[in-house]
């Protein structure tokens, strides 16, 4: 692992199947594309394939603070690999294992300038937990 790279990752106890159908689909990540429950991600639209756009409109509940997270997709491996590079220049990995009835998701990303390491990993760890709390959850 490089060093100036920040990884996350979580083992989901669902089939690979439903977790890439959870990541992918702009109607399930709106559901859990957010750091804490303050905050929601009201709209997303997603162009999965190779130089096709992602973005996630990100927002207080209050209203006080929103940002559109974008990005451009580099490689669509389905249920293996997403890589894609985000509109600052940053780029970023999230690869999926399936072990038994379990997958891993492991996503790899650059920081940026703005804000400590530490806090940069605990933000996107916090996404990622909400998503496997998402997909855990048995009314998915």
């Amino acid at each position: 692992m490089e060093q100036d790279k920040i990884k996350i990752s979580t083992t989901i106890n669902a089939k690979i199947e439903k977790v890439w159908e959870c990541w992918v689909q702009p109607e399930h990540i709106t559901q859990w594309n957010f750091a804490s429950e303050d905050w929601c991600c009201p709209k997303v639209k997603n162009d999965l394939r190779v130089g096709g756009k992602y973005v996630a409109r990100m927002e207080a509940k209050d209203g006080s603070l929103g940002f559109d997270f974008e990005a451009i997709y580099d490689e669509v491996v389905p249920m293996k690999k997403i890589s894609y590079t985000m509109t600052d220049g940053r780029q970023a990995t999230t690869l999926f294992e399936e072990t038994d009835d379990n997958t891993l998701v492991t996503t790899t990303f650059d920081p940026e300038d703005q804000n400590p390491m530490d806090m940069q990993r605990d933000g996107w760890q916090a996404i990622l937990d909400n998503f496997k709390k998402y997909v855990e959850n048995p009314k998915q």
